[in-house]
């Protein structure tokens, strides 16, 4: 689906503008699935609050007929009193009472609509943004990637809550379409001059809803942070930044009921403001209108009196008023709809992109446990739109149960092998081979539960201490004595030990309860979410970068006394701790330069001793 056409700053011609009207019906099933009763309540109630109008003017004409009916007749009026007590009035009182409950009606009605359309808002925008993270959850890490996507999943992001408003709009549209041909039908059975409508008193709905706008205010003023926690967790759901550790660890389950908790808890508590809204805003607006009618009354009674004239010109002029108003409404509306329809290219166009690493159609299971390993077949990826190769050329093996250590120079490579090996990405050139087979035969969410990864850029998440460790793995969430163990191994069980609230103390600043950690602390926190995975294979890829050089040889040592028939991967720029890996491959420049253990590879006096040299002068 093509871009918004107003991209780019351009003006959207007239044509774009009817072109983007085709997004409405899937907009519009899109709010119908949303829910179903409430699209009916809210559409039935528009349809009958349609025709109110016209029953009202209908009313206001038998109400004429009759005023008119009692000046002809000669009746001689004395104090109001007696007027009440000759019974000659009384068809006109229940004819200013029908009118009166009709007006009623149309009010109660609308403001039914009103809360129906709260709920339905609050629903659709609910159900888009969690949609809107599950397909976002589908897609490739190279699309997280492109500046293009981001722009497209920011404005898709906006729209999951900027477009509610035109679900309100298109009905009401509707509803007046609905009532300008009963203005039209009216006109053909009635003499023009015998339709008119007086106008509404609005000063006391114009009261009740400042007074529920004034508590819809503070409602969100008080919610803030309940908000911000959902934006939070919305945002953790579908961002570059947390793409990596949500598609590794099959985060967005997790993410997606926090946020389905959380904005349920909003939705019950708007859900309670509309409901007094709904009452208090009718029974205000009721003594408003029975104001105007008392009013109306009286000003009917002097009439018959003789005291005021009615003539026909007001009664045309105020049908035709209507009239104009609502097909100018009409025709403003339709072009502010054709408009809003243009954002929704954004909301669709993200939709429609379609994720290129997937599981294939009759997977393969992941061998529990892996035998051979994992072989590298002349393998090469280019970024898109890189000049130049990441990786090119690359053939070795990982054996099974092998700690293997990855060393070079920045850029070399190191991270995107590590991203082909979890297959967040798939090679341009060559095969990765999992006991023999590609792992593109693999089904993609075993392989990735089957893989450990902690990235240097691994995501801080303001949550608990025990939940920042559990997401290693959501199923094991609620396993406390799981997480204390992961804990344990990465040496951060002394560190959470001395919090306020041990586990279950909130870590970062983002709210206002977090405790902020260092960031070596961070980084055991990281490293326990590693073993909290119990992965069959394991990569650190340089998350101890905040450590000093003792501390992080004492965590690689102890991650290669736990990694004991495990599969391992290390990356760092301390040869020192690095050394003691099975194996070394020496990455320069996307390739593969040299491979060994690490005194075979000082033995050599290639680029690996050269750095290590280098490295170790800086110690002495």
């Amino acid at each position: 689906m093509p871009a918004p056409a107003s991209q780019g700053g351009s003006k959207p011609s007239l044509r774009e503008r009817f072109d983007a009207l085709r997004n409405l019906p899937p907009f519009l099933r899109m709010i119908w699935a949303t829910s179903p009763a409430l699209t009916l309540m809210t559409l039935g109630l528009r349809l009958v609050r349609a025709f109110l109008p016209v029953l009202m003017l209908f009313v206001g004409k038998l109400i004429i007929d009759e005023v008119v009916a009692l000046v002809g007749s000669g009746v001689a009026t004395g104090t109001l009193a007696d007027a009440i007590a000759s019974h000659r009035f009384d068809t006109l009182a229940t004819l200013l009472a029908a009118e009166f409950g009709l007006a009623i009606a149309s009010d109660l009605i609308g403001r039914l609509v009103s809360y129906g359309d709260a709920l339905l808002s609050e629903l659709f925008t609910n159900a888009t943004s969690v949609r809107l993270m599950e397909h976002a959850a589908t897609l490739d890490l190279e699309d997280f990637e492109d500046p293009d996507l981001q722009d497209k999943l920011d404005r898709a992001r906006r729209q999951t809550m900027g477009r509610v408003n035109l679900m309100s709009q298109i009905f009401g549209q509707v509803q007046d379409m609905i009532t300008v041909a009963s203005f039209a039908a009216g006109l053909l059975v009635y003499a023009p001059w015998l339709i008119a409508l007086l106008a509404v008193a609005l000063v006391p709905a114009f009261i009740g809803e400042s007074h529920f706008n004034a508590l819809g205010y503070s409602l969100n003023f008080a919610w803030t942070p309940e908000r911000r926690q959902l934006e939070y967790v919305r945002q953790m759901g579908a961002s570059v930044e947390t793409a990596k550790e949500v598609k590794i660890f099959n985060l967005h389950t997790f993410l997606i009921e926090r946020y389905r908790e959380l904005a349920g808890r909003f939705f019950r508590a708007n859900r309670t403001l509309a409901r007094r809204r709904a009452f208090w805003g009718t029974l205000l607006a009721a003594l408003g209108t029975l104001g105007y009618y008392v009013a109306y009354a009286y000003i009917a009674w002097r009439t018959v009196s003789g005291d005021f004239s009615i003539g026909d010109l007001t009664f045309l002029a105020g049908s035709f008023l209507r009239l104009r108003q609502l097909l100018e409404g009409l025709l403003v509306g339709f072009s502010q709809v054709a408009g809003q329809a243009l954002y929704l290219d954004d909301l669709f166009s993200f939709f429609a992109i379609r994720p290129e690493i997937a599981t294939p159609a009759a997977p393969r299971d992941v061998p529990q446990p892996i035998r051979q390993g994992f072989v590298f077949e002349n393998v090469g990826f280019r970024y898109p739109d890189a000049d130049t190769w990441a990786l090119r050329g690359l053939d070795f093996e990982l054996r099974a149960g092998e700690v293997l250590a990855l060393v070079g120079e920045n850029g070399a490579g190191k991270t995107t092998l590590v991203k082909l090996l979890a297959r967040l990405y798939d090679p341009d050139e060559g095969r990765i081979l999992l006991d023999g087979h590609d792992l593109r035969e693999y089904d993609l969410e075993q392989l990735r539960a089957n893989i450990g990864v902690i990235f240097q850029d691994f995501v801080r998440y303001h949550l608990t201490a025990g939940e920042n460790i559990g997401v290693g793995r959501i199923e094991a969430m609620d396993d406390a004595g799981r997480i204390r163990d992961a804990a344990a191994r990465a040496m951060a069980d002394t560190m959470i030990a001395g919090l306020p609230q041990g586990y279950d103390q909130v870590i970062g600043r983002r709210f206002k309860t977090g405790v902020d950690l260092s960031g070596g602390q961070w980084q055991k926190i990281a490293i326990a979410r590693a073993y909290m995975r119990e992965a069959q294979v394991m990569i650190l890829d340089e998350p101890t970068a905040a450590l000093d050089a003792r501390a992080e040889f004492e965590v690689f040592q102890r991650f290669k006394e736990l990694s004991d028939r495990r599969t391992a991967v290390l990356i760092s720029h301390r040869f020192s701790s690095v050394r003691m890996a099975d194996r070394i491959l020496v990455l320069a420049e996307g390739r593969l330069e040299a491979s060994g253990t690490h005194d075979e590879l000082m033995a050599a006096g290639g680029r690996y001793a050269e750095l290590f040299e280098l490295q170790a002068a800086g110690y002495r």
